[in-house]
């Protein structure tokens, strides 16, 4: 008889399934993860805080997903290690997010969607300001990875991954930028045109 796959009862977050594979990787302190996670700039492609390293281990130790072993002594680290629904857990959820995708919102989306209240010219700025920032953002990224040649294959497409979200998001604002700042020439002409 085949031994029934690990079922979550629920997708791991971002934060728990990166945290959870570390702790797959080889037992660790929250102070280690918060090394690895630095070490290996994951913060440039996920949302993880140092503070919140110990809030997803209390989550992963009540799912029994993880196991922490009590220091010896007072000043001694808690170090945790992945049980086996954490092995199958990680095994599950990392082919799931592989496999599926699940649709991601930018900020800037709900910036659009209330563009009316705000000045045309101040949104339009606003805008600009989000390019600028977006190349000093790609450039930035682009200079990390190249110094920290030679990576793993993996490990570069995760940089890859975020610069051509970051490039696509660049192409799009310029094409906004374009479109608005077209509409807005064109309906001064047709105004001054009408002065006349």
């Amino acid at each position: 008889m085949t031994a029934k796959p690990h079922s979550l009862k629920r997708d791991l977050t971002d934060a728990e399934l990166l945290v959870l594979g570390l702790v797959v990787e080889m037992p660790r302190h929250g102070y280690e993860l918060e090394h690895v996670i630095e070490q290996r700039g994951m913060r440039e492609w996920t949302q993880i805080g140092f503070s919140s390293i110990y809030f997803v281990l209390g989550k992963l130790e009540k799912a029994k997903l993880i196991v922490a072993k009590v220091p010896a002594g007072a000043k001694a680290k808690k170090i945790y290690s992945a049980s086996a629904s954490g092995h199958d857990a990680l095994h599950e959820q990392t082919l799931k997010v592989l496999r599926d995708v699940r649709p991601t919102y930018s900020s800037v989306l709900l910036g659009m969607a209330h563009w009316p209240a705000m000045r045309r010219d101040e949104a339009l700025d606003a805008l600009q300001a989000r390019h600028s920032t977006l190349e000093k953002e790609h450039r930035r990224l682009e200079g990390v990875l190249s110094v920290q040649q030679p990576l793993p294959d993996f490990v570069e497409a995760l940089f890859d991954n975020t610069i051509s979200q970051l490039q696509a998001e660049l192409e799009w604002v310029e094409r906004t930028l374009h479109r608005m700042t077209s509409k807005t020439k064109s309906s001064n002409k047709r105004k001054n045109d009408g002065k006349d």
